[in-house]
C-alpha cells in the first residue's frame, strides 16, 4: 500500500512539473497560433497522464516514457519543430551536432528525432496496455508495434488533411516538412526504427527472465 502511494505521489508530481513546463514554454512564443495548434496534440497524449493517475495501472517506466515524449513535445511546440534552437544547445559544449552524426546543417532534425522518440517512449505504453488486455507476451508485442506504425501512419494522414483546412504557409508551419517531398515516409520509418528496437530489447528482457 506504501509503494502503491509512492508511485502515485511520483506520478502526480511529474504531471505537475510538465504542466508547469508546458506553461514557460507558452510564454513569449514566437508562433503563437500554431503552438496552440501544436498543444492540441499534448492534451490528447497528456490525457493517457491524467487517466492512470485514477486508474493506476501503469508502471513508472511507462508513465516516465509518455511524460518524456510530452516534454519533447512541449519543447517543439514552442518553435513550431522546424525552429527548434537545439545546435546553439550543443554549440555551447564545444561541439557540431550535424557535423557528429553527419546531418545536413541546413534543415532542423529536432522533428526527426521527436518521431524516433515517439517510437521509443510511447512503446512501454502500448505494451502494457496489450499486456493487461490480452496476457501472452509476443502478442502483446507484436500488437504494441503494430501499433506505434498505425498511429504513426495516422498521423502523418492527419498532417496532410491538416493542409487542406488551413493556409498553405500554416500547414507547412505546422507539418515542419522543410521542402522534403519525402519527410511523411522518413518520420514513419523513424517511429518504426524506435519501436522495432524497443521490441527487440522487450524480448530480451522477457527471455531473460525465462531463463531465471
Amino acid at each position: 500500500m506504501i509503494r502503491i502511494f509512492k508511485t502515485h505521489s511520483i506520478k502526480l508530481l511529474v504531471l505537475t512539473l510538465l504542466f508547469a513546463v508546458s506553461i514557460v514554454f507558452s510564454l513569449n512564443s514566437e508562433f503563437p497560433k500554431q503552438q496552440l495548434l501544436q498543444h492540441l496534440g499534448t492534451l490528447v497524449v497528456a490525457s493517457i497522464l491524467f487517466f492512470d493517475l485514477k486508474a493506476r495501472r501503469l508502471s513508472l517506466g511507462a508513465f516516465f516514457g509518455v511524460s518524456c515524449f510530452i516534454l519533447l513535445h512541449i519543447i517543439g511546440a514552442k518553435w513550431i519543430y522546424s525552429f527548434v534552437p537545439y545546435q546553439n544547445f550543443f554549440n555551447a559544449f564545444g561541439f557540431d551536432l550535424h557535423e557528429l552524426f553527419g546531418l545536413d546543417s541546413t534543415r532542423n532534425h529536432y522533428d526527426r528525432f521527436v518521431h524516433f522518440s515517439f517510437g521509443v517512449f510511447m512503446f512501454p505504453f502500448v505494451y502494457e496496455v496489450y499486456r493487461y488486455r490480452v496476457q501472452k507476451v509476443m502478442l502483446s508485442l507484436l500488437l504494441a508495434w503494430l501499433t506505434i506504425q498505425t498511429f504513426s501512419l495516422l498521423y502523418e494522414v492527419f498532417e496532410w488533411m491538416l493542409t487542406l483546412f488551413i493556409s498553405g504557409e500554416g500547414a507547412t508551419d505546422y507539418n515542419g516538412q522543410q521542402g522534403d517531398i519525402w519527410d511523411a515516409q522518413k518520420d514513419m520509418a523513424l517511429a518504426m526504427l524506435g519501436s522495432t528496437l524497443m521490441t527487440i530489447v522487450y524480448f530480451y528482457k522477457v527471455s531473460l527472465k525465462k531463463k531465471k
